[in-house]
């Protein structure tokens, strides 16, 4: 019998967080699951931030691996941060939401938020298939969950059932993918993948493409890139509105976290045969996603296509490969920029659709007379996801710009800029109804709750301070040595 020496203290924030999980469901299911519980929302963020913290001080400031299948490195400590602060954003968004829809269970839905963000946590320290993959399906099957949580609503009903069967589907592909290659070398370790691929593929290229090509297409159905995107627009529309902001926000980055891992650890090796197919998926990605954006009047699909379009923008540096700290490092900027951007855009649009029964763009009209601070928040939003000047998006973009032309991808980069002006016109619609167009008669001034107006003052300081003063992150991620393998 196989053993190894385990430091099980390496995974303290995990266990800390499914210990809280647990906990809020025990909570609600003891308090009754109807009714209001603003308290346990409360919560749900506390042990997000604690679970931060741990992450933080306990583990920041060492490596470590359990028998290679969980590793904690600078890497997964950045993105499990990101992503424990963004589900914290989330709840605060969603306890607005629940507040004004008593149908949905609120102890359920924090604790799957959290048991989300635990499956996440999971993914970006996997160094092994099979932890990754049990990760991704901790994180899966709490989506599918949480898609379907308005159960009175046919939209959310129908996001969840499309969602479970394509889900289901792409992790299968990724599944299949991952049993040719542990056919090939009979282990599940991505470190020991990696150190065989070579040769691996000199014996056995067809069979090794198919792998990683099986694998591409699942992960290419969770980051939501062409032509894997088809789900994204209706589940994103049929959804509550805090669980479409997690999807398009957290579990992206987290997708795109065990790309970077799978792909460089395992795959790195034979870079020269893959790289260019993700820098053709990119380019597909930013014209289609750009492109359909222009067509779309419900504000909820509108951001479902930029998505898919900020998707193509975050696989450019893969595909741009130059050094792989240089490639994490500005993945991780365009992480944190589309994170705030992203999540303060959401906080607004649930406010207005909320309050106006509609979530067609026409009800931002008149928005800068009825709030002209959810207004100017908005627009700095829609500037930074258009990646204008002295925004954080202007910022990120610069910087996968200049990765393009450093790895003599010229064509990539013009691409991605022809692709950008393309998307002001349909983030400009929005501001244009916000303050070119009267609101409605019946449409008052709109009152902003204490707590959401936390969630958007964050959000739109990080969106302006990453714009005004980006080298204070961008230092100090260009000095880091991301992966332990």
């Amino acid at each position: 019998m196989l053993s190894f020496d385990a430091d099980w203290s390496l995974m303290t924030p995990e266990i800390v967080l499914a210990a809280a999980a647990l906990l809020i469901f025990t909570i609600d299911f003891m308090t009754g699951i109807n009714g209001k519980k603003p308290f346990i929302g409360r919560l749900s963020i506390v042990a997000l931030l604690a679970t931060a913290a741990l992450v933080l001080f306990w583990n920041g400031g060492n490596s470590g691996s359990i028998g290679d299948m969980f590793v904690v490195d600078p890497f997964s400590t950045a993105f499990k941060v990101l992503i424990l602060t963004g589900t914290a954003i989330v709840i605060g968004i969603s306890m607005y939401y629940l507040d004004r829809h008593p149908d949905v269970y609120q102890g359920e839905f924090y604790s799957l938020l959290l048991f989300a963000s635990l499956g996440a946590m999971l993914m970006v320290s996997s160094a092994d298939l099979i932890t990754l993959f049990i990760g991704l399906e901790i994180l899966s099957i709490s989506a599918y969950c949480m898609a379907g949580f308005k159960k009175y609503s046919k939209k959310s009903t129908e996001a969840a059932v499309k969602y479970v069967v394509l889900g289901g589907t792409a992790s299968a592909f990724i599944l299949y993918g991952m049993s040719f290659m542990y056919g090939l070398t009979g282990t599940t370790s991505l470190v020991e993948i990696g150190a065989q691929i070579g040769s691996l593929f000199d014996a056995y290229p067809f069979l090794v493409m198919m792998s990683l090509l099986f694998m591409l297409v699942g992960f290419g159905f969770k980051i939501s890139v062409v032509p894997f995107h088809m789900w994204a627009p209706d589940v994103y529309e049929g959804a509550p509105t805090p669980v479409t902001s997690f999807l398009t926000v957290i579990s992206k980055i987290a997708a795109f976290a065990i790309i970077l891992r799978v792909f460089f650890t395992g795959f790195g090796g034979i870079y020269e045969e893959w790289g260019f197919i993700i820098a053709i998926v990119a380019a597909v990605t930013m014209i289609a996603g750009n492109l359909i954006a222009l067509t779309q009047h419900n504000v909820k699909r509108l951001m479902a296509y930029s998505g898919i379009a900020q998707a193509g923008y975050l696989l450019v540096p893969i595909a741009a490969f130059v050094t792989l700290d240089m490639t994490v490092s500005v993945i991780l900027f365009y992480a944190v920029a589309y994170m705030v951007m992203t999540l303060g855009a959401f906080a607004v649009i649930t406010i207005v659709t909320e309050s106006s029964g509609s979530e067609d763009i026409l009800s931002f009209s008149g928005l800068y007379r009825r709030s002209p601070f959810l207004a100017i928040a908005m627009s700095a939003f829609l500037i930074s996801l258009a990646g204008l000047p002295v925004s954080a998006g202007f910022t990120g973009k610069a910087w996968i710009f200049f990765q393009a032309i450093s790895a003599d991808m010229l064509w990539l980069a013009v691409i991605m800029i022809v692709t950008s002006i393309v998307s002001f016109f349909y983030y400009f619609g929005i501001i244009r109804q916000m303050f070119m167009k009267e609101p409605k008669e019946k449409e008052g001034q709109l009152r902003i709750p204490a707590g959401m107006s936390g969630v958007v003052t964050v959000t739109l300081i990080f969106t302006l301070g990453l714009g005004i003063l980006p080298f204070l992150l961008i230092n100090f991620f260009t000095t880091m040595q991301w992966m332990a393998f």
